[in-house]
């Protein structure tokens, strides 16, 4: 049982890391494009992909910093 548990918390681990990722980078390129469809500049996404992926990579040194450290959040069994 103990095994179920650590598998399951690696998977919602790297699912973290993925989302962590993705998000900042399609929200940011689709702010970009947006932008750059309003005022007419087409390669306005560029830097805002660029933006988008340093904050994804921002969002998971953080998390994997609090991880390694140990001060990850567990919630209180009753």
């Amino acid at each position: 049982m103990k095994y179920e548990k650590s598998v399951y918390r690696s998977l919602a681990l790297i699912t973290q890391f993925g989302i962590n990722m993705l998000v900042p980078i399609f929200l940011c390129t689709a702010v970009g494009v947006s932008l750059g469809r309003k005022f007419s500049i087409d390669w306005l996404a560029i830097p805002f992909f660029m933006a988008g992926a340093l904050a994804g990579f921002r969002n998971i040194f953080i998390m994997a910093k609090r991880i390694y450290s140990g001060k990850e959040r567990h919630v209180k069994k009753d």
